[in-house]
């Protein structure tokens, strides 16, 4: 399975030009850091777009999904730093996914990778987790190296900031397709799960910036 562990949080938003240079040190310097320290993450890696809104998008997995509503998490929460606080509050376009690594198929990871958002019908839901498993296998396909299939969790998905907000798409699923090539993540996500009868909210591409796991703290 090429990401290790069960939960998953993924995170993306936007950053004002001005504060940009900033933005950038704050997460390369502290904040993945941080959150890979926690008891139960295994590792993180930040993205940039390539073709996709918002421009930064990061991923954080864990040992089992229950690590994301943990106390050692709720402590990380409740006590970030002031230059978190700071960058925090700049973040536009938010999005915040706390999900279940519901099927990870291939070998490896990529650089480039293709996010498709998906709203599933609640009443074809497990039809369509059995369409998109099969649609997860690679093959010989060329440049690409793994897909998986993310499932949010829509209690935890509620903004942190304003919980009792109204997200219609706090419940929405996300295929990831990993390779080689952003051409060849894009091409694959395009054609493969625009035609699986789901309901595509967005799809973008992004380059792999860097990653860190537990072991290299």
């Amino acid at each position: 399975m090429p990401i290790a562990g069960k939960g998953i949080l993924i995170t993306s938003m936007n950053i004002d030009p001005a504060h940009e240079d900033e933005f950038n040190l704050w997460y390369d310097r502290e904040h993945v850091a941080e959150r890979v320290a926690i008891d139960g993450f295994i590792e993180a890696r930040r993205y940039q777009a390539v073709d996709a809104n918002p421009k930064y998008f990061a991923t954080y997995t864990t040992s089992k999904f229950e690590d994301l509503s943990s106390p050692a998490y709720q402590r990380a929460l409740a006590n970030q730093t002031e230059w978190s606080k700071v960058n925090i509050a700049r973040f536009k376009d938010m999005i915040r996914v706390v999900g279940r690594i519901t099927a990870s198929c291939g070998q490896g990871r990529g650089a480039a990778m293709a996010v498709v958002r998906i709203r599933p019908n609640s009443q074809q839901a497990e039809q369509l987790r059995q369409t998109l498993k099969e649609d997860l296998n690679p093959g010989n396909l060329q440049k690409i190296i793994s897909l998986h299939l993310i499932e949010s969790d829509p209690e935890l998905s509620k903004s942190l900031t304003e919980p009792d907000k109204p997200n219609p798409g706090a419940a929405d699923w996300f295929v990831l397709v990993e390779g080689t090539s952003a051409d060849a993540v894009t091409n694959l996500a395009r054609t493969r799960f625009f035609e699986s009868g789901a309901e595509v909210i967005s799809m973008g591409t992004y380059q792999l910036l860097w990653d860190l796991a537990k072991a290299e703290l």
